[in-house]
């Protein structure tokens, strides 16, 4: 070192060393230079800035966090103040020596001395990535409290501590205070730009799925496209995409928790991800329109069941008898369009016959499958079969299986089953091959009328002809079965016995109601049954 150097030839001077990393240099020209004397005899006396590379080289020789401490408390020897700067050096040190507590404490001083010394962005991202590290509940309690005291002061988050803060909410379930963070953050001009890694956002899609959060499964696509967009424009090109069984899975969240938006960003994300090379799979556009019944959008889900039919309409038979079926794919249509009655079906029907008559019509069997089945859910049996008879009369097209399924449901659940049989007859006739579901609905026309011999007669034929009843069908077949049986029962016996007998079987009801026997409910129903009495 020159002999008399001026503060600030040493201060460029350690800043060309602090370039070239000459830190033992530093260290010990400052050690020397402050025992020295200026031009005019006095002692040299350093400023903040000039202390503070000193303690950096210190920083950077491994020196432990209370060694610099201790050095910060020499500063008062000089009248010198300690800076944010300076207490930044101790806290890096406490970093790498996982001294979080000590480090808590020594923010905290910061936070209440002088404005020179207020934490920074630094500061706090040190503090708050200690205090995520350790893992625990409690530490995640104080660095999301550090963290509001970021986004209050206006201060940037770090892309390190804004991952590590989504992944630990996910994991503790703190998902409404991540969504509050993700909302601040957004509104922040320094912090809107925040994006947590594709992994990430993956898992906060999942999560937030599982618990229905329609909000955070929201920004975890905004994300999504973010990553997708950024992808386009590097170069080289990174083409991501999100897996289409996600998407699904959120539009199904949307129609659940009546969330357009996230209807819309899902789609579009959906649309940008495939990048136009092949259509959206039949599922997606089921749970599209599922979201849009939700919402009662019915022009926007028969608008999307148009586009499934336009893709997938001549797809094989078996595929698209389960896919175009009012029963159970296009079921929530049905529930949407029959939620406010005739009303509702009439103004659907009559947009269908619009839409027929157009430049480019759109005539629908699949559509009026949904009101055929709408008219039957609020008991209208003359709208339902008007709306049948117009699918050729009025449309021009043929009724398929669902349309006469739909009929038989609308006849068997007014108690006429012999219409319902005549309708399951006259499509034989037709040569159009009843499914399952024909059978399974003819059944339970007979077992509404209590007609239980003709329903097994009908899962006879149901049998031979390849197909198996389901559980409850067999369910419901067993349990008129039985009622019938011990009602039967209990009649031939009063006939036999008379009034005394019916004391006797009283008496036993009361035994059995009081006991834990499976059967304990059957004579009180035979007797409850009884008209004789």
């Amino acid at each position: 070192m020159p002999p008399n150097m001026d503060l600030n030839s040493l201060s460029n001077m350690f800043a060309d060393w602090t370039t070239s990393k000459r830190w033992e240099d530093i260290k010990g020209c400052f050690e020397a230079w402050i025992k020295s004397l200026d031009r005019n005899g006095k002692p040299n006396k350093p400023d903040v800035s000039l202390y503070n590379h000193y303690l950096r080289a210190n920083l950077m020789m491994k020196a432990s966090a209370g060694y610099l401490l201790d050095l910060v408390a020499q500063m008062e020897d000089f009248n010198l103040s300690p800076n944010t700067v300076s207490f930044n050096f101790v806290l890096k040190a406490m970093y790498e020596g996982l001294e979080t507590e000590a480090a808590e404490k020594l923010l905290q001083r910061m936070e209440h001395t002088g404005k020179e010394s207020q934490p920074d962005e630094e500061s706090y991202d040190l503090v708050v990535t200690m205090l995520l590290n350790k893992g625990n509940i409690d530490a995640f309690d104080t660095a999301l409290k550090y963290i509001d005291k970021i986004l209050k002061g206006d201060y940037m988050l770090s892309m390190k501590v804004f991952d590590e803060c989504v992944r630990k909410c996910c994991n503790f379930g703190r998902l409404d205070l991540l969504l509050s963070i993700i909302e601040k953050c957004k509104k922040m001009d320094q912090n809107k730009a925040l994006c947590p890694n594709w992994n990430l956002c993956n898992h906060i899609a999942e999560i937030a799925l599982k618990e229905d959060n329609s909000n955070l499964l929201f920004c975890a696509l905004e994300f999504m496209a973010r990553w997708i967009a950024r992808g386009e424009k590097a170069r080289p090109i990174v083409l991501l995409s999100v897996d289409e069984g996600l998407i699904v899975a959120a539009l199904g969240t949307a129609g659940r928790t009546y969330n357009s938006t996230l209807l819309d960003a899902s789609w579009a994300i959906l649309r940008r991800s495939l990048r136009q090379k092949k259509a959206p799979n039949p599922e997606s556009y089921i749970g599209k329109i599922y979201a849009h019944a939700s919402l009662g959008s019915l022009q926007k889900a028969f608008a999307t069941l148009r586009e499934l039919e336009s893709c997938y309409g001549s797809s094989d038979k078996e595929a698209e008898e389960e896919l175009f079926s009012p029963f159970s794919s296009l079921n929530p249509l049905v529930l949407a369009c029959s939620k406010k009655g005739f009303e509702t079906l009439d103004s659907v029907y009559f947009q269908l016959e619009n839409l027929s008559r157009a430049e480019s019509p759109y005539k629908s069997v699949a559509a009026l499958n949904c009101i055929i089945l709408g008219c039957a859910n609020i008991w209208d049996l003359d709208r339902a079969y008007q709306t049948f008879e117009a699918i050729s009369s009025s449309f021009g097209l043929t009724p398929n299986i669902h349309s006469y399924n739909a009929l038989i449901f609308a006849f068997g659940r007014l108690k006429k089953t012999f219409e319902a049989s005549n309708v399951f007859e006259h499509l034989v006739s037709l040569g159009v091959k009843p499914n399952a579901m024909s059978y399974s609905l003819l059944v339970d026309a007979h077992l509404i009328n209590r007609d239980t011999k003709a329903a097994v007669l009908v899962i006879d034929k149901m049998v031979s002809a390849g197909f198996v009843p389901s559980k409850e069908i067999l369910k419901k077949v067993k349990r008129r079965w039985t009622c019938c049986l011990i009602w039967s029962t209990a009649l031939i016996l009063l006939d036999w016995f008379g009034y005394c007998f019916f004391l006797v079987i009283s008496v036993v009801a009361v035994c059995l109601v009081s006991s834990s026997c499976p059967m304990k409910f059957f004579p009180v129903c035979a007797l409850l049954n009884c008209t004789r009495f």
